[in-house]
């Protein structure tokens, strides 16, 4: 069974930056569709980025393009940072990190919540003055 493990949330002033990471402990994946998603208060969860392991094609939502950055980090088993630059209040959320391993990404099904089989418990990002 495959886990994963989110960390790096925080809080910070509008503006701020924050880097969260997504770990699978012991796993190493060559192929696998990797994103980022987040939940605020009363509203469904929504894809922010995505990246297709082995091949390295990201996406994004238009909401964070050129603020965020999603990669692989290749030093740790499997692991995928996302760096979020220019924090604004509304990226306050719960983040999660989910996988759909063996799988591609594409345009359409990466900001699919139902695409990914595996999530981990989310972590929490509070953007505030």
């Amino acid at each position: 069974q495959v886990q994963l493990v989110e960390s790096g949330g925080g809080s910070v002033v509008p503006g701020g930056r924050l880097k969260l990471s997504c770990v699978a402990p012991g796993d190493t994946f060559t192929s696998a569709c990797m994103g980022w998603f987040r939940q605020a208060p009363g509203k469904e969860r929504e894809g922010v980025a995505a990246i297709y392991i082995g091949i390295g094609l990201t996406y994004y939502a238009d909401f964070v393009k050129d603020r965020f950055t999603i990669s692989q980090d290749n030093t740790k088993s499997t692991a995928v940072d996302l760096k979020m630059n220019d924090l604004k209040p509304e990226d306050s959320a719960k983040y999660y990190c989910g996988a759909e391993v063996g799988s591609s990404c594409g345009p359409t099904v990466w900001k699919m919540e139902k695409w990914y089989n595996t999530w981990g418990e989310g972590i929490q990002v509070t953007v505030s003055t």
